[in-house]
């Protein structure tokens, strides 16, 4: 968090004073800003899903620009923040149910599972297991 900052190379990640709490509070408050100006006073949930699409793709491609923060590193923000949730071990407080490692098969935090590594094309039988195991596999609370 010290600088000098510089634009680093894409292996050394974002170089900014800016936190990422701070980055979401400034960037959540311009792209409000930029939804209500742009369609006539509504937020960006209110706008119908194509509308919704077209604006993501601009921040994505850098074409939209929001007054304080730069809307391209916001949505690799967003995005890296939404994979890392999506596909982190639930114990963390993403990946609820495990829905993303049951949707790519990812067997978990399994002991063991070398037998399958190259068993390409094939459905790996067993339900993912999550650092903590399974939570049929907790004590009922009493």
């Amino acid at each position: 968090m010290r600088g000098p900052f510089a634009d680093g190379t894409p292996e050394q990640g974002l170089q900014s004073p800016v936190t990422p709490a701070e980055r979401y509070r400034q960037s959540l408050a311009a792209f409000d800003k930029y939804c209500r100006a742009t369609y006539a006073g509504k937020s960006f949930a209110e706008l119908p899903d194509d509308q919704k699409d077209k604006i993501i793709s601009g921040l994505e491609q850098g074409s939209i620009m929001l007054d304080g923060a730069n809307g391209q590193v916001f949505f690799e923000q967003l995005l890296t923040n939404t994979q890392e949730g999506f596909f982190a071990d639930p114990v963390y407080g993403g990946n609820r149910n495990m829905v993303g490692w049951k949707m790519i098969r990812f067997p978990g935090a399994r002991y063991d599972y070398r037998d399958w590594v190259e068993r390409h094309n094939e459905r790996y039988p067993l339900p993912p297991v999550g650092i903590t195991g399974r939570p049929e596999w907790a004590p009922k609370p009493t």
